[in-house]
């Protein structure tokens, strides 16, 4: 069956963004056509589903923050030892906020040191182990609800924090979006696989640069899609850098049961370096 690119419309806070997106995992807007697609078989077993793992010794505590609709979100926060107003957030895949999502969390404080790390759970408590749960749980994410998640996120910060971001996959677009509302506080964005963007116009508010890790094989976020996102935010006179891999989609999501190992290692090595020259000077 050929993958097609769907098209969607994004509202972000007060401004309109025209997003071109596929029909993978990655999609950031919940629309019938994507529903309906989402329960065929081909589409949920392109994804493997996530081998049984516990993180042991976490650095990291499940915290609430409160949220710009009046209620509260989730988050697994790990604090940097010494005061800091460094911060990553980190967008969880179309799985949920798990265990594989924590420990990439934890990783990211291990090797950069004086940073906080906030994990935002867009699912409001929910996490998948299955596929037909996973499309459910993203195809049910409301559009107003998840900014309001992460504007909230932006609050537990504060005004003077210095905030990078990263995601991957469905998680990956919102790493972008987030880094869009950061406007001035963004400090350096990465996203593995997703897609967003339309418009040069769409990067108006972007101050961070943007590192864009891609499969060269992905059937959705396809070199195609990548390289008019990447022109488009050079027309913006945005700063991105893109990183393809002769890989597939998702061939480094943390909760991926099959991964290609040396592609992985290489992005990470990457995704350091990038957020050491960007956020934590």
């Amino acid at each position: 069956m050929a993958k097609l690119l769907f098209l969607v419309l994004f509202i972000l806070g007060f401004q309109a963004l025209t997003i071109a997106q596929d029909k993978s995992c990655c999609s950031t807007e919940k629309e019938v056509s994507f529903a309906s697609f989402s329960e065929e078989k081909e589409f949920r077993d392109i994804h493997q589903i996530p081998a049984a793992f516990t993180l042991k010794d976490a650095m990291g505590t499940m915290i609430t923050f409160k949220t710009k609709d009046g209620k509260t979100a989730n988050g697994y926060f790990v604090k940097s030892e010494k005061p800091s107003d460094k911060f990553i957030f980190v967008f969880h895949e179309w799985w949920g906020l798990n265990d594989y999502i924590k420990k990439e969390s934890d990783e990211l404080k291990k090797n950069l040191g004086d940073v906080n790390i906030l994990a935002i759970d867009l699912y409001d408590g929910k996490v998948a182990d299955n596929r037909e749960d996973a499309a459910k749980y993203m195809q049910s994410v409301n559009q107003e609800r998840a900014l309001n998640i992460i504007s909230g996120a932006i609050d537990f910060a504060g005004k003077d924090a210095k905030i990078g971001t990263i995601g991957w996959c469905f998680g990956g677009g919102w790493s972008l979006q987030a880094s869009i509302m950061l406007a001035k506080q963004g400090s350096a964005c990465v996203m593995y696989y997703g897609i967003i963007e339309n418009t040069p116009g769409t990067f108006k508010e972007l101050n961070a640069p943007v590192l864009g890790i891609f499969a060269e094989k992905d059937g959705w976020v396809n070199p195609e899609v990548y390289g008019n996102l990447e022109k488009n935010i050079k027309a913006a006179g945005k700063n991105i850098t893109v990183k393809s891999f002769d890989a597939d989609h998702a061939f480094a999501n943390p909760s991926n049961a099959k991964f290609d190992e040396a592609a992985t290692n290489e992005a990470k090595d990457l995704t350091l370096k990038f957020f050491n020259e960007n956020l934590m000077k």
